[in-house]
């Protein structure tokens, strides 16, 4: 399981991006983050376009595959549809990976236990 955002695990951060301009200032290491899949396609195609990592907040199973399509590297999940979505991600063989953001360490149990990718601390996000 990965872990992003802990004090004491070296991650990347996510910054999040509105605009070219934000993605050119973004430092180089950052994973470029949009909340709203439908409003950010243009900016998302940049990124697949310059190679640069993205994640994407989903909150559907049609969401999550047309993220993945694109080429995000993480899709972020509510706690009411991450464990369908990472089956999908299963079923599927997605390389992106399922990320829930958690606020304690007590839910990391929790979400390894249900085969969840990775947890991302809300602190990562910048």
């Amino acid at each position: 399981m990965k872990i992003i955002g802990h004090p004491w695990i070296q991650s990347e951060r996510f910054i999040r991006v509105d605009s070219v301009e934000a993605i050119r200032k973004s430092p180089a290491s950052s994973v470029l983050y949009f909340e709203i899949l439908l409003a950010s396609v243009d900016l998302i195609t940049y990124c697949r376009n310059e190679g640069l990592p993205f994640a994407v907040s989903v909150t559907d199973i049609k969401t999550a595959i047309l993220a993945h399509g694109m080429g995000a590297r993480y899709l972020v999940c509510g706690t009411d549809i991450v464990q369908k979505i990472q089956n999908v991600a299963q079923q599927y063989l997605f390389d992106t990976e399922i990320l829930i953001p958690i606020s304690s360490e007590d839910e990391i149990e929790v979400y390894a236990a249900m085969g969840i990718d990775g947890a991302i601390f809300m602190s990562a996000f910048r």
